[in-house]
């Protein structure tokens, strides 16, 4: 029998479970509208050759499902912290630095998500009433999921503040979580 080490993993706790059924619930999302863009995209592809009949209804959704598996896709990436890092730098830095420097580019993250929702949630107001060409939808329907996928990033991001700041005991533990 091996004695436990510092390297033990524990169950996540309820907040990160959380987190990580929405990533989960976001990423299927994601995967949804990329199968949805192939759909129809398929079906614009045959109705204007084969049927000589482009419906004008494509485009809009096809923007629509695009933004959707964007938005959620990079929500998630910063979830699982698959993200743009100097991850190589980090490793290298003294455990205090690494600390600091994780802080930060969480809160960079965050700031950038919280932006991203809140004027992408601005612009969806504004365009409700104006309906987008080809197709029975909020001209500004586009930018719910950019709102939707900004929050997200801002959310997991703060988890990501608050998993650097715990004690170092604890940071070693969470790394199962992830």
């Amino acid at each position: 029998m091996s004695e436990p080490t510092s390297e033990t993993v524990t169950a996540p706790n309820a907040p990160q479970r959380l987190l990580n059924g929405i990533a989960e619930v976001a990423i299927h999302i994601a995967v949804l509208a990329l199968l949805g863009l192939v759909v129809v995209q398929g079906w614009q592809v045959f109705a204007r050759y084969v049927i000589n009949d482009s419906p004008s209804w494509t485009e809009p959704v096809t923007l629509l499902l695009l933004a959707t598996a964007m938005s959620l896709g990079a929500a998630t990436g910063v979830h699982t912290r698959r993200h743009f890092g100097f991850f190589l730098l980090a490793a290298h830095m003294r455990p205090g630095l690494r600390r600091a420097v994780e802080v930060f580019s969480a809160l960079v993250v965050a700031v950038l998500g919280g932006v991203i929702a809140w004027w992408a949630a601005v612009l969806l107001l504004d365009g409700l009433d104006i309906k987008a060409a080809g197709a029975n939808l909020p001209q500004s329907i586009n930018y719910l999921p950019l709102s939707v996928g900004g929050a997200l990033m801002a959310i997991f991001a703060v988890n990501q503040m608050v998993q650097a700041v715990r004690p170092a005991d604890a940071a070693t533990v969470a790394e199962g979580d992830r």
